[in-house]
């Protein structure tokens, strides 16, 4: 129905008092009482004159601007004459003290402020409305109820004294004046937030392909919006959002009652913001109230359905060179800087966007003008293009070559590895089809040989040579006793360190990536399958990974193939012993270059004991300077933790025992 509008609809009483005031009209009740509620009632009946139903009539034909939210969301989801007077009963009651005393007088001995179905069937009947039964329905499963706007109080109770509730998210929407900026929008619902105007800058292509997707999204449609990381992928449902004309809001649970019409009121798009393990799949359900388009915001694994159909999917990527260049230059003035960072740092938006405020905030401490290589560096060292959760631990410890010492054929071998690890972007490019097919852009080594001969160290200083943070996977964490949690962690870790860009270290990784065994049991089989997908997945994976294990022999035999370097770390010769002594010893001790050939030479072992024996020499008391005898007693100690004898050229230092 079309409604007019005049210079005095904004002197005409709200629809509450005209639905109570007819109410007054149309029976006996109050006419010879007094008090407050008894007047204030007289006073909406002499507003509508003496017959009600032309006095709802004229209202709704001339409506007061107040009520332009009110109505629209009531032609919007269609609901009855008589829901939207229980809506604009119950709304008024959370906002208007008199009005829910007048209710509360009305429906004693009913206790109560809120308008009881009883109350609305009696409304009904006076404005003629519908038999009881069809009212009775609309008023407890029509679409006001479906559409969350309107429930029961208290589902227990007969339903004559239920009262009408509406969440108090919508009670404040339709209070809002009709031009309110969407700033000003109350949310009022946990887990439910507006996106900022912080949000992470997209590159280009991403901020492109948001547009198209808006443009080709079919009203009412939903659109899964996949991403590594979380936050880029908020970011990318806003850019689509806004190309829709709408403001995202973002839902980290189930959508509460109400929240499709709270949205549409607040020119808002609803974004469901779900996490999926490998393997999983989730059955959605449109937001309630809702009648538009829709977006899901997820990871890069896991299924996600609606009425038993796979929804369309937009799957934002890393940017290239070119456009990591373009955003670090929102960081630095200087070209030359912004090119070598989007060339070197191979992260996605958010992560040159967390690198870039660290860096900044590291220049202003040193009051510098503006973020240089260095500052980068540090943030990058620091973990600031995001943390991997509780499933990782960062080293953020530099290993310089000094302090690396190794044999020259181990050395070529890391460096070669370095090398493959700078130019994995672009390794394909220029190859044929058969290599660029498939091609994944990541990199996955295993260090493997006996216990202290430096893998781990040797990781730390692949990652600091790369200019990348360093992260250790706490196994304990990863691994989970319920079916499908190991996956589901490792999924995310994974995810999280392609976007972040970070090396990955699995410290004695046969625990992960064990052999596979015969099927005896279910937990076999769970094994198995968890063996599969961590082959599947560290495949596919586009970073950096290392792995360290004791043997090489505990992997299973296609696990392999699919790495790209298997680095042998031996025992260290006599002459890599002399230098590892020196490199631990520095330049206060006593020894002559003959006990250093002498430990070199006599004591085999490798670089990790040799740091727990000077470290443990250090700690006796003296000068400081450590000498030949400080070192054999703690070599000593040292071959007793091993179980074995120490040499006899050391025993004539040891002492008594």
């Amino acid at each position: 129905m079309k409604r007019d509008s005049s210079p005095d609809t904004a002197l005409r009483p709200p629809l509450h008092e005209v639905l109570l005031g007819a109410l007054a009209v149309s029976s006996t009740v109050g006419q010879a009482a007094a008090g407050a509620e008894a007047q204030w009632l007289a006073e909406c009946a002499a507003h509508i004159g003496a017959e009600p139903a032309q006095a709802l009539r004229n209202w709704w034909r001339d409506p007061p601007a107040a009520a332009q939210r009110l109505l629209s969301l009531s032609a919007q989801l269609e609901f009855s004459v008589i829901e939207v007077a229980a809506l604009a009963l119950a709304a008024a009651v959370e906002t208007d003290t008199m009005t829910g005393r007048v209710i509360a007088w009305l429906q004693a001995p009913v206790a109560g402020a809120r308008p009881t179905v009883g109350l609305l069937m009696r409304l009904a009947d006076s404005f003629g409305l519908g038999p009881p039964g069809a009212v009775l329905a609309q008023l407890v499963d029509g679409a006001a109820c479906r559409a969350g706007v309107l429930r029961l109080d208290d589902p227990n109770r007969a339903l004559p004294e239920a009262g009408l509730l509406v969440p108090v998210p919508i009670v404040l929407a339709l209070h809002m004046p009709p031009a309110a900026p969407l700033a000003q929008a109350p949310v009022g619902w946990p887990a439910v937030r507006f996106d900022t105007a912080a949000s992470v800058p997209l590159a280009a292509s991403v901020q492109a392909a948001a547009a198209r997707q808006a443009q080709a999204l079919p009203a009412g449609a939903a659109l899964v919006v996949r991403c590594a990381h979380a936050q880029e992928a908020r970011a990318a449902c806003a850019l689509v959002a806004r190309a829709l004309g709408a403001r995202a809001v973002f839902v980290d649970a189930a959508p509460p009652e109400g929240f499709g019409a709270w949205a549409w009121l607040n020119g808002a798009l609803p974004v469901l913001c779900i996490e999926l393990a490998p393997g999983d799949s989730r059955a959605l359900q449109r937001p309630p109230g809702w009648r538009g388009a829709w977006l899901v915001a997820t990871g890069l694994d896991g299924n996600v359905t609606l009425d038993g159909e796979t929804l369309a999917q937009w799957c934002v990527t890393l940017p290239d060179a070119a456009e990591r260049a373009d955003l670090w230059r929102s960081h630095t003035d200087d070209a030359a800087l912004a090119e070598a960072l989007g060339a070197a740092h191979r992260c996605g938006a958010f992560g040159i966007h967390r690198i870039g405020i660290a860096a900044r905030h590291l220049a202003g401490l040193e009051g510098a003008p503006q973020i240089q290589r260095s500052h980068v560096a540090q943030a990058v060292r620091g973990g600031a293009a995001g943390a991997l959760g509780s499933l990782a631990e960062l080293l953020p410890e530099a290993i310089g070559d000094a302090v690396l010492v190794t044999g020259t054929a181990l050395r070529a071998e890391l460096t070669a590895l370095h090398q493959r690890c700078t130019s994995r972007e672009h390794l394909a490019q220029h190859l044929g089809a058969a290599a660029q097919a498939r091609y994944c852009p990541g990199v996955r080594a295993l260090f493997v040989g006996p216990s202290g001969t430096g893998k781990t160290l040797a990781v730390g200083w692949l990652a600091t040579v790369l200019g990348l943070p360093l992260y250790r996977i706490d196994l304990a964490a990863v691994s989970s006793k319920y079916t499908g949690e190991t996956e589901k962690n490792l999924a995310q870790l994974f995810a999280r360190a392609e976007h972040a860009d970070v090396v990955l270290l699995f410290d004695e990784a046969d625990a992960l990536f064990g052999k596979r065994t015969d099927v005896k049991d279910s937990n076999d089989r769970f094994a198995n399958a968890q063996t599969n997908y961590l082959l599947q997945r560290i495949e596919s994976f586009e970073g950096i990974a290392v792995l360290t294990s004791n043997s090489r022999s505990r992997f299973d035999s296609a696990f392999t193939r699919r790495l790209d370097a298997i680095v042998e770390f031996p025992l260290p010769t006599p002459t890599e012993r002399r230098a590892l002594w020196a490199a631990h010893l520095g330049a206060r001790h006593r020894l002559s270059a003959a006990e250093l050939n002498c430990l070199a030479t006599v004591c085999e072992l490798a670089g990790g004991h040799i740091r727990n024996v000077v470290l443990a020499a250090a700690a006796q008391p003296g000068d400081g300077r450590i000498g030949f005898d400080a070192l054999a007693l703690a070599l000593a100690a040292e071959y007793r933790k091993l179980g074995r004898q120490p040499p006899p050229a050391l025993r004539s230092a040891e002492g008594p025992r």
